[in-house]
C-alpha cells in the first residue's frame, strides 16, 4: 500500500516465492475479482489493495523483472528499512507513488560493489499496460467458433496535450535535481549508490503546467467495446492475445495488448471431455430389447444413430466426426451417445399382462449379467 516502506509482491497475492507463472496469474485473477469496484462498491482501501495487487502482478508475471526483483529481495539491502533508499514499492508501476525501479537499484548495486550493470534511462517512450478481460461462450459457441464484443477499462492518450503530459503550447523540462539524467546519488564517501531521482521519478523531466485535461499523466481514463474473434474448439482458459489493444503508452510508448481468458459455460444437453462431446438419450424397454432408429442431437442439429437389438442401459455408440475441432489443426473429435433404459413408472392394465406373459417365458440363459451374480452372491 501506498507509504509502506517495504512490500512483499508474493505476500501482496498469497502465494510462495517458487510459484509457477499459472499459479502467480490465478491468484491474481481471484484477488482483483474479489477486490474489483464492482465487488466493492466503490470501497477506497479495497481500491488501493486492488492497485497494490496489481503492481505486484505486473512485475511477477513478467520473467526478467521478477528474476530482478527476487535477487533484490534476497539481497541484504532488502531486509526492514530496506537499506539507504531502498523500497519494494514502485517496480511494476506504483499506485501510491513512484519510489524506484528494481533494475535501477540493482545498477546502484552494481556501482556499490564494481560492477558494470548498464543503467536504464526512462526518458523516452514508455510502453502501455497489459489489459485482462473474460468471456463466457456456450459450447455451440466454442464448436462453430464466434465474434463476441467485451466491454474493458482502457486508458488512451490524452488528446490536448498529445500525451506529453505538458499543458498545449508548453513542454516539459528537465529535470533541476538530476539535470535531465533520472539518476540520483546518496551516500558519502566511498559508499554511495545511483538510484532513480526521487523528483521526477527516473523520468528526466518534470512538467511545471501539467495539462488541464489529464493532470498531467498523458492519458485518459475510459471504457470501450472491442470484438474478440473466437476460434473454434477453444476451451475454458483459453487465453486469446489482441496485440495492441491494451492501455496507451506513454511519452508516445506503443500500447500494450489486450488479454482474453475465456469460460465455456455448461450446455444442458452435451459434456465436453477434450475434443469429444457425450449425451445421454433415454430409451424404452421395447426400443432396447427390439432396436430401433434414435434422432439424437448433435452440435450443427440431428443425426439419426441405429441401435441393435438386446442394447443395454448404459451402453455407448460413437458419432464419428461430431465433436469438437482442435483449435489449431485439423480433423474433428466425437459424438458419444450413451443410452439409458427408462423403466415406465405406471403401466396400463394390458401392458402388465403383457408383461407377466414376458416373464414367464424369461429363460436363465437370456440374462447371462444375472447368472454371474447370482454365481457371486451364492459363492
Amino acid at each position: 500500500m501506498p507509504g509502506t516502506a517495504t512490500r512483499d509482491y508474493y505476500e501482496l497475492l498469497g502465494v510462495s516465492p517458487r510459484a509457477t507463472q499459472d499459479e502467480v496469474r490465478k491468484a491474481y485473477l481471484k484477488l482483483a475479482k474479489k477486490y474489483h469496484p464492482d465487488k466493492t462498491g466503490g470501497d477506497k482501501a479495497a481500491e488501493e489493495k486492488l492497485k497494490a495487487i496489481n503492481e505486484a502482478y505486473d512485475t511477477l508475471k513478467n520473467a526478467e523483472k521478477r528474476r530482478e526483483y527476487d535477487a533484490l529481495r534476497e539481497s541484504p539491502f532488502a531486509g526492514a528499512g530496506g537499506g539507504p533508499g531502498f523500497d519494494f514499492h514502485g517496480f511494476g508501476g506504483a499506485p501510491g507513488g513512484h519510489t524506484g525501479d528494481f533494475s535501477d537499484i540493482l545498477s546502484g548495486l552494481g556501482d556499490l560493489f564494481g560492477g558494470r550493470a548498464q543503467r536504464p534511462r526512462r526518458q523516452g517512450p514508455v510502453s502501455g499496460n497489459d489489459v485482462e478481460g473474460r468471456l463466457t461462450i456456450t459450447l455451440r459457441e466454442a464448436a462453430a467458433g464466434v465474434n463476441k464484443s467485451i466491454r474493458i477499462p482502457h486508458t488512451t492518450a490524452c488528446s490536448p496535450c498529445g500525451g506529453s503530459g505538458a499543458q498545449p503550447g508548453t513542454r516539459p523540462q528537465p529535470c533541476p535535481a538530476c539535470g535531465g539524467s533520472g539518476r540520483a546519488s546518496r551516500g558519502t564517501g566511498a559508499f554511495f549508490i545511483s538510484q532513480t531521482c526521487p523528483q521526477c521519478h527516473g523520468a528526466g523531466q518534470v512538467i511545471p503546467a501539467p495539462c488541464g485535461s489529464c493532470g498531467g499523466s498523458g492519458v485518459r481514463k475510459g471504457s470501450r467495446t472491442v470484438t474478440v474473434n473466437i476460434p473454434a474448439g477453444v476451451d475454458t482458459g483459453a487465453r486469446l492475445r489482441l496485440a495492441g489493444q491494451g492501455d496507451a503508452g506513454l511519452r508516445g510508448g506503443p500500447p500494450g495488448d489486450l488479454y482474453v481468458v475465456v469460460t465455456v459455460g455448461p450446455d444442458a444437453v452435451f459434456e465436453r471431455e477434450g475434443m469429444d462431446i457425450v449425451c445421454e438419450i433415454p430409451v424404452t424397454f421395447a426400443e432396447a430389447a427390439l432396436g430401433a432408429t434414435l434422432r439424437v442431437p448433435t452440435l450443427s442439429g440431428k443425426a439419426d444413430l441405429k441401435i441393435p437389438e438386446g442394447t443395454q442401459s448404459g451402453q455407448s455408440f460413437r458419432l464419428r466426426g461430431l465433436g469438437l475441432p482442435p483449435v489449431h489443426g485439423r480433423g474433428r473429435g466425437d459424438q458419444i451417445v450413451r443410452v439409458v433404459v427408462e423403466v415406465p413408472k405406471r403401466l396400463t392394465r394390458e401392458q402388465r399382462e403383457i408383461l407377466k406373459k414376458l416373464k414367464a417365458l424369461d429363460d436363465p440363459a437370456m440374462y447371462p449379467k444375472r447368472r454371474e451374480f447370482e454365481r457371486h452372491m451364492n459363492g
